[in-house]
């Protein structure tokens, strides 16, 4: 199927472009509808007359007060960690199949491309993508195995084929899975809980996490919300048609991978504030079907139950996290150790990025967790791999958002609040 999508996307989408045009409404003028046409040609595979974007300076200041930082993280023997590019808001990252290229979603405007030319494992350019586009809040960006981009959006999803090899120029070949205003609908846009998050799945379907905007949400909302998967989790072919909801009872997923072994679907979900500094958990799920309900919002995180819902009765088919994970520690991206740089003992395993608390009397978190996975497929007990940017004294020295493999086999990680992406190895004892 992606194989037709990307000759499609080569040989110009006509009737794709036309969708565009709905980016203009409500905008400001000239600036708005100047990127709304751009993305027009490009599905039109016209030239935009764009300009290239300027790098982002990799070495002075910043990246000194960076590589100090990085001293003071604590790892397990024979590991270290480097800074590999300086990224402005760095949020969820994808690795190029082909090339190693980095492409790094953010929750502001912009998508940057991370190269490192020459292999020495630290970033020698880094631009934003596409420069022509507007974006908004394109914080999912996802890989399929031929090579196609996604970026999901706060409200469309757009698709590049062939990404790796066009992302050097500001015309880029680009297509339009979803039109603005079809992910959600338009009036349930919000400020909160809208950073998206998409993996392709083994079967070539586009897997979108879809944060619904409330702590605990109105029954009102209910309905709505199950029909078009806002709390949950879709999935759509790789043209963008066959929309399904894959799974609900999810409060705000910003983080899933395929397991390798058994190719279940493995998500984080944030849990419920505002119920004390040490309840409810946060979560680590397994999807073992389609159409599962993990419990949200009769459920603030595990089987601790809302003040909200306390007098209704929960579904009974409610699944239950594989984990626990600490409370309000905020884990978002996830990934599968599938490299072979680490010992054994990490093979198979999940990596997941604490952001850190916002809102604990005692901050907990910014920092990446481990959970071994058996050979039965189930979790173990999350145990902390990387820590050090949560000092003693409550300060944030960076926080920790996203991870990935590299294609080398070492593990990536993205902090939006440094602007940064970090590089951990192994060397050995």
């Amino acid at each position: 199927m992606r194989s037709v999508l990307i000759a499609a996307l080569l040989t110009g989408c006509a009737a794709v472009a036309s969708s565009t045009t709905a980016l203009a409404q409500g905008a400001a003028p000239a600036e708005t509808k100047a990127k709304a046409d751009a993305l027009e040609k490009l599905t039109g595979m016209q030239s935009t007359g764009t300009a290239e974007a300027p790098e982002i300076p990799q070495t002075g200041r910043r990246a000194d007060a960076l590589r100090k930082t990085l001293s003071k993280i604590k790892l397990p023997d024979g590991f270290k960690i480097d800074l590999y590019a300086v990224v402005p808001d760095a949020r969820s990252i994808a690795v190029g199949p082909n090339a190693g290229v980095l492409f790094v979603g953010t929750r502001k405007s912009k998508v940057y491309t991370v190269t490192d030319r020459d292999k020495d494992r630290v970033a020698d350019e880094v631009r934003a993508f596409a420069p022509g586009i507007d974006f908004k809040i394109p914080n999912g960006v996802c890989f399929s195995k031929d090579g196609v981009l996604t970026i999901v959006e706060q409200n469309r999803v757009l698709s590049f084929p062939a990404a790796e090899f066009f992302y050097e120029s500001p015309d880029v070949a680009a297509g339009v899975l979803v039109k603005q205003g079809n992910l959600i609908p338009a009036a349930e846009e919000s400020y909160n809980h809208t950073a998206r998050m998409c993996r392709v799945g083994p079967d070539g379907k586009t897997y979108i996490s879809l944060g619904q905007p409330y702590n605990v949400p109105p029954a009102a909302k209910r309905e709505l919300y199950a029909q078009t998967g806002i709390g949950g989790i879709i999935r759509m072919d790789a043209d963008g048609k066959n929309r399904e909801v894959y799974a609900t009872g999810i409060r705000n997923s910003v983080g899933m991978d395929f397991n390798p072994a058994d190719k279940a679907l493995w998500f984080t979900d944030n849990q419920v504030d505002g119920m004390g500094d040490d309840t409810p958990p946060g979560e680590l799920n397994r999807i073992a079907k389609a159409g599962e309900n993990f419990g949200f919002p009769w459920f603030g995180g595990g089987q601790v139950r809302t003040v909200e819902y306390k007098d209704e009765t929960p579904p009974k088919d409610v699944v239950f996290p594989q984990a626990a994970l600490p409370p309000h520690a905020a884990d978002l991206g996830m990934t599968f150790y599938n490299g072979r740089m680490f010992p054994d003992s990490y093979k198979g395993g999940i990596f997941t990025a604490e952001h850190g608390s916002w809102n604990r009397t005692q901050p907990i978190g910014a920092r990446i967790m481990f959970v071994a996975i058996d050979k039965d497929g189930k979790a173990g007990t999350p145990k902390p791999f990387a820590e050090g940017w949560l000092t003693t004294d409550g300060e944030y020295l960076g926080r920790p958002t996203d991870v990935a493999v590299l294609l080398d086999g070492s593990l990536l990680v993205s902090d939006d609040t440094a602007g940064a992406i970090y590089r951990i190895s192994y060397e050995g004892k």
